[in-house]
């Protein structure tokens, strides 16, 4: 089994999901985003990396050097890492974590149904290959 450890920030997110493949597209297209890797939860860096806990295909998982953020806390983490203006969606983490999920348990629930469903986990470009660990 692949050793993960030395990848700091990792982003994992359903492979399938439409406005999940738009967030990683975004993300990757970020020059400051360069030290975030990626994972499709389907894929075998999440099942070496993540317990089974973190496995459910309705959030995205965010792995730093010391935590492990879900929901919206992982979106709004994932944004701050880019820095400059995107650390000011930090100010988001004063809502209170259940109504910021409430909004983020009904987009994920319509996911497919508002943005689309692929048949397959999202195949990165050569020029792109390496941000993906699957």
């Amino acid at each position: 089994m692949q050793d993960y450890s030395d990848y700091k920030y990792i982003v994992f997110f359903d492979g399938v999901c439409g406005i999940c493949n738009r967030f990683i597209d975004f993300l990757l297209a970020r020059k400051k985003g360069r030290h975030l890797y990626f994972s499709p939860l389907q894929g075998n860096a999440a099942k070496a990396v993540l317990s089974k806990e973190y496995h459910a295909m309705d959030t995205i998982v965010f792995k730093t050097e010391k935590r492990i953020y879900t929901k919206s806390t992982a979106a709004l983490r994932i944004a701050s890492s880019l820095g400059g203006l995107w650390k000011l969606s930090l100010i988001f983490l004063v809502v209170p974590a259940f109504i910021r999920n409430f909004v983020y348990d009904v987009i994920a629930a319509n996911r497919y149904k508002w943005f689309g469903k692929k048949e397959s986990c999202r195949i990165p470009t050569p020029q792109e290959r390496d941000r993906f660990l699957d």
